[in-house]
């Protein structure tokens, strides 16, 4: 399609001046209104600054209108921050101590014009840094080397709470703070694994003592129990014997007497007897019999002796 342009009496083609006039109108619109826009990323807290100097209003995350060529917002982060950072100190009983620390610390939202005011944008070297090192080392100088081991986590609360007390003033939130290692000069660590050792080898010894003392009050316990059954067992067996001989010595009457001495008697009578001439035990027939009352006594047999004679024989 050709283009027709009006053409001067002098041949020139002629300017339409008042269109180029409202296209940079329009122009100079668009700068305008995007000189007066800014927008203020999420998690961020916007600074307006108005000739460089620092407004009492701040804006928040979001588009917002200011003023062109005159206001200017510089974004400040309220985002956690992780700052880790290596630190050594000495400690109580003067042992150098190394360590790594890490920090999760955020700026206060409501605080960030005059973190910018009175700091800067560098806060995190300016302010965090040497109060987190000054904070270490107050904090490991209450404790003794082996404590700093045994009791990490308190020593760790106690740095954060320092940390809090230093920087909340600032605008600076501490979210958490970690002893992430320590490390101690190689002349400590063999003294702690020796002395480890030593305890290992106490407890060790303590707890053989303490089985050995065990086992011998279960044999002594075995003994007394063994002992006391066997005593148990020969009072059983005495009582028993004794309730027999109880027993037996009820049992034997007279008549049971007397009745074992005829069962037994072979029919010949005692070379010696008593002084009545009769058995050694009389019998008492009345105790046998109830149908008589008299004692009967055995005659003694004798042996026939052949007569005497002082006769010659005859011749």
């Amino acid at each position: 399609m050709a283009i027709i342009h009006e053409l001067n009496r002098d041949g020139s083609v002629k300017r339409n001046f008042k269109k180029i006039k409202w296209v940079a109108i329009g122009i100079a619109a668009v700068i305008l209104v995007a000189s007066s826009l800014t927008i203020v990323p999420a998690g961020n807290t916007g600074v307006v600054l108005t000739l460089g100097k620092v407004s009492e209003t701040s804006f928040q995350e979001g588009a917002h209108f200011k003023i062109p060529f005159i206001q200017s917002v510089e974004n400040m982060s309220n985002k956690i921050q992780v700052y880790e950072t290596p630190a050594s100190a000495v400690s109580k009983d003067l042992q150098t101590v190394s360590s790594t620390l890490a920090v999760n610390y955020r700026l206060v939202s409501e605080q960030s014009d005059d973190m910018y005011k009175n700091v800067g944008i560098d806060y995190q070297t300016i302010l965090v840094t040497p109060v987190v090192q000054e904070c270490f080392k107050s904090a490991t100088a209450n404790y003794t080397a082996e404590q700093l081991i045994t009791e990490r986590q308190t020593v760790a609360d106690d740095v954060k709470e320092a940390l809090e007390r230093k920087l909340k003033d600032y605008g600076i939130y501490i979210e958490k703070f970690n002893i992430v290692n320590f490390d101690f000069s190689e002349e400590f660590n063999n003294a702690i694994e020796a002395k480890q050792v030593a305890e290992q080898n106490l407890i060790k010894t303590k707890t053989e003592q303490e089985q050995a003392i065990v086992v011998a009050n279960a044999e002594a316990e075995k003994k007394v129990i063994a002992a006391n059954a066997e005593a148990e067992a020969i009072m059983a067996e005495a009582q028993a014997q004794a309730d027999a001989n109880e027993l037996l010595e009820k049992s034997l009457t007279a008549k049971v007497i007397v009745y074992e001495q005829i069962q037994k008697w072979n029919g010949v009578m005692p070379k010696v007897t008593g002084s009545d001439s009769g058995m050694l035990v009389n019998i008492d027939l009345d105790d046998i019999s109830s149908s008589s009352s008299q004692t009967y006594t055995v005659p003694q047999t004798e042996e026939p002796v052949e007569p005497e004679t002082n006769q010659e024989p005859v011749q």
